[in-house]
């Protein structure tokens, strides 16, 4: 089914709006989960590797809430993509500072919140917020195919026809002959003796006007078991079709080595690169930095320049000129450097830029569906991006409690950054050379040389005399 001319506009800057407010309420509360990771300390008394499984369930897979952030965030990503061709990265941009803007947001209310409502009261009123997402969703009107309008709503009696499998016929009449005639094996036996002329006497004296109506009803109830019976066969058939079909395109996307690696790589880049957002302020705490000295949450700070590279780095993805994953790749591994450097920060002002630095590169989310778009196509894209974000989910639930492990384990962060950083490092690596021209041009057969010929001369047979 191929999907209408992305209009990238009209409709689709409302899609913008309310995709920006949908990641604003959804992730901006998830994404400040720092600001709750030292009241959770505290009210706990646990290990930090422990206490982050709270934060990192929040934004990773594994609890309802975090299931219904991934089912939204795929919803205003796709959707976004389908609205948006040439301005694609900017609309990417937009949609996507709003997790930004909210973590922002969200870092400085969640504390004014448990100061005055304490923990329980900050978490109920996160909640109420977050059902303003319905009102967003309301306006979201997906892009309809170009050839077909939307489908009818059909009696019930026409159901089974939608539910008819591929290249098969809507009623398959000998079928229903079979049913009947196993539930009809009485009357079978009644019309070969009515061929003899004998049964058509014998049922008119023995039948009573109230023996007809209820062989009827019969008869109909019959029908009705025999039609039901092959719609649930046929919607069986059709059910494991489409399990079949979407195991097979699966497997299709896994042999596109680019997106292979795309999954490797989102999947470490999110059990190195998510850790900052949820430990800065207790690794400022671990550093002897003193409250005085905080100008403004670390956590903040990566929030707004969160903001500011997701918008940058989405509008740069417009410009023809540069290649959206080679983009990606340097995003990596830079951060992966500026996770390395978080061990030799030792005040503020350096974690204020180390927060800064690793902020803005984290707005690669921006451009991160804008390369799986131009990795698998519009068509593929929901199928692909859910596989990915799947990944990225776990790799969210595994990065700080591992980081946190790290810590009781030697007491310091240095250890659990340099793996950070690592992680992020060999991702961008394995993503680089599965992009690489040169893996393409390596698997084109060279033409075959000419075949070689040999000149053998026949020796005379006079030199033997």
């Amino acid at each position: 089914m191929e999907l209408k001319k992305s209009p990238d506009g009209g409709w689709g800057w409302v899609i913008v709006a309310v995709s920006f407010f949908t990641q604003f309420l959804c992730y901006g509360s998830p994404l400040a989960v720092g600001v709750l990771y030292i009241e959770w300390l505290d009210a706990f008394g646990e290990g930090k590797g422990k206490t982050a499984w709270i934060g990192s369930l929040a934004s990773g897979v594994g609890l309802l809430a975090s299931l219904g952030c991934g089912l939204l965030y795929t919803a205003t990503v796709t959707i976004t993509c389908q609205y948006f061709d040439s301005r694609r990265g900017l609309a990417l941009g937009l949609i996507s500072t709003g997790s930004s803007v909210g973590l922002f947001i969200y870092a400085a209310l969640q504390r004014l919140l448990i100061e005055f409502y304490g923990l329980d009261g900050c978490l109920l009123i996160v909640g109420a917020l977050a059902l303003n997402i319905l009102a967003c969703g309301s306006l979201m009107r997906p892009l309809q195919s170009s050839d077909l309008p939307l489908p009818e709503k059909t009696a019930l009696e026409n159901v089974p026809d939608r539910y008819s499998i591929y290249k098969e016929k809507e009623k398959d009449p000998e079928e229903n002959i079979n049913m009947l005639e196993k539930s009809y094996s009485g009357e079978e036996t009644c019309k070969n003796i009515l061929a003899n002329g004998d049964c058509k006497s014998e049922s008119l004296l023995h039948k009573t006007p109230a023996t007809v109506a209820h062989t009827k009803e019969t008869e109909t109830y019959k029908k009705k078991v025999a039609e039901r019976t092959y719609f649930c066969k046929q919607l069986a058939k059709r059910k494991w079709q489409l399990y079949k079909n979407y195991c097979g395109e699966t497997v299709a996307l896994f042999k596109n080595k680019v997106f292979s690696a795309l999954f490797i790589a989102i999947f470490l880049f999110d059990i190195g690169g998510f850790p900052p957002s949820l430990l800065m302020e207790d690794v400022a705490r671990s550093s002897n930095v003193k409250e005085e000295e905080f100008i403004m949450p670390l956590i903040s700070i990566i929030g707004i320049m969160t903001a500011v590279g997701k918008l940058i780095l989405g509008i740069l993805a417009d410009f023809k000129w540069i290649n959206t994953l080679y983009l990606y790749v340097a995003t990596l591994i830079i951060m992966s450097l500026a996770l390395c450097a978080i061990p030799f920060a030792k005040s503020y002002v350096t974690l204020a830029l180390l927060s800064g630095i690793l902020g803005f590169l984290t707005g690669n989310w921006s451009i991160f569906p804008y390369v799986t778009t131009k990795t698998v196509g519009i068509e593929k894209l929901a199928h692909a991006y859910g596989i990915l974000m799947f990944f990225a989910g776990l790799g969210n639930s595994l990065g700080p409690p591992i980081v946190g492990w790290f810590y009781d384990w030697t007491q310091t962060y240095d250890i659990a950054f340099y793996f950070s950083g690592l992680c992020v490092l060999l991702g961008g690596f394995i993503l680089l050379l599965a992009a690489l021209p040169s893996w393409d041009t390596c698997k084109k057969q060279l033409p075959k040389p000419a075949p070689t010929t040999f000149l053998y001369k026949v020796a005379s047979n006079s030199s033997n005399v």
